[in-house]
C-alpha cells in the first residue's frame, strides 16, 4: 500500500533532511503503521482522501496497544513529515496531519546518583584487576562527561585529546561533538591504556577503540550494564541504576551547580533544549529541600 510514495518519502527523508539512516527507517515504519491499520479495518484510501478524523481514529488505535507516549510522538512527527512531502509534490493539496495533535508527554525523571553514591561505586571498584582498573576508567569518563553507553563503547583513541581536556564523541545520528573531560577520567583512562591495554592481544577492527574487553574486542553495551549492576548491588544502593544514570546524574549535579542549561544540552548533545529541561525538574526539588533546610523561616 502506498509503495511508491514511500519510496519517494524516503529519498525525501535522505536527500533533502539528511536524516539518519534509523531516523528514516522509523518514518517509514510510521507510515507502515497507518497502512496496517487501514488493511486491519478492512480500508484502502486513496492517499488524496485520508482525512484528519481518520488519523485520530488511528492515533487511538495506537494508544489502546499500549504504545509508550514518546512513541506515539514520534509517529505523529513522522505522520506529519510524510502528508508534508506528498503536499510538496503536490500528490494531495490540503495536508490532512496539520492539525494532527501530540499526545501530553509525561517527561519521566530518571533515577539519579548523588555525589556520595557515584564517590561510593567508583572506590568500591576493586583496581588490583586488568577489568577493575578498566571499569573505574570507563565510570569516570561516562560520568566525567555524560556520555550516552553507545558513546563510552564506540570511543577512540584517535579521538582522545587528553592534553587539551577534550575527547570527540559520534553521537545520535552520526553527529559529533566534542566533550571536555575531568581530570580524573583523563588521570584513569590513562593509567589504563599504559598498564593495561598495551598488553591485550588486539582484535581485528578494535585497533583504535579504547575499551576493550580481555579478549581484545570491544564491549558491549549489556556488558557494561552488566557491571554496573554489579557493583550497583555491591555498594548496597537500592536505586534501580542502568548506565543512563550516570548520564542523567552528570546533568544534574551540573544544573544543580549552577551550569547554564544551554551548555549542559552542548554536552549531552540533545537537539532540544526540552530535553534538556527535565534535570531542572530534579535540580528544583533539591533546591527546594537545601533551601527549606538552610532558610531561617523554615527551621525549626
Amino acid at each position: 500500500m502506498w509503495d511508491s510514495y514511500k519510496k519517494g518519502f524516503k529519498a525525501y527523508l535522505q536527500l533533502e533532511k539528511s536524516l539518519s539512516g534509523n531516523s528514516v527507517d522509523a518514518y517509514i515504519h510510521d507510515v507502515d503503521k497507518l497502512a496496517q491499520y487501514f488493511e486491519a479495518k478492512g480500508e484502502a484510501p486513496v492517499i488524496a482522501d485520508v482525512k484528519l478524523s481518520q488519523l485520530q481514529e488511528f492515533l487511538i488505535w495506537v494508544n489502546e496497544l499500549g504504545m509508550a507516549d514518546r512513541s506515539q510522538a514520534r509517529i505523529i512527527s513522522g505522520l506529519k513529515a510524510f502528508f508534508r512531502f506528498l503536499v510538496i509534490e503536490q500528490v494531495i493539496n490540503i495536508d490532512p496531519a496539520e492539525l494532527l495533535e501530540m499526545p501530553r508527554l509525561t517527561r519521566k525523571i530518571p533515577e539519579v546518583l548523588t555525589e556520595t553514591e557515584i564517590k561510593t561505586l567508583l572506590d568500591i571498584i576493586d583496581r588490583s584487576t586488568p577489568e577493575g582498573e578498566r571499569n573505574r576508567a570507563m565510570l569516570e569518563t561516562i560520568y566525567g562527561s555524560g556520555l550516552r553507553v553507545s558513546e563510552l563503547v564506540t570511543l577512540k583513541l584517535s579521538d582522545y585529546f587528553p592534553n587539551d581536556g577534550f575527547i570527540k564523541v559520534v553521537g545520535k545520528g552520526d553527529k559529533q561533538r566534542l566533550v571536555p573531560m575531568g581530570a580524573m577520567a583523563i588521570k584513569h583512562i590513562n593509567i589504563y591504556l599504559k598498564d593495561i591495554r598495551v598488553h591485550i592481544p588486539i582484535k581485528k577492527g578494535a585497533e583504535d577503540i579504547i575499551f576493550l574487553n580481555r579478549r581484545g574486542a570491544g564491549l558491549t553495551r549489556v556488558m557494561v550494564f552488566t557491571i554496573i549492576k554489579k557493583l550497583v548491588a555491591q555498594a548496597g544502593i537500592k536505586k534501580k541504576i542502568s548506565p543512563h544514570s550516570f548520564r542523567h546524574s552528570f546533568a544534574t549535579h551540573l544544573v544543580e551547580r549552577g551550569v547554564d542549561l544551554r551548555a549542559v544540552q552542548e554536552m549531552l548533545g540533545h537537539e532540544s533544549i526540552t530535553t534538556t529541561e527535565i534535570y531542572t525538574h530534579i535540580s528544583r526539588e533539591y533546591l527546594r529541600k537545601s533551601i527549606l533546610k538552610h532558610h531561617p523561616r523554615h527551621t525549626h
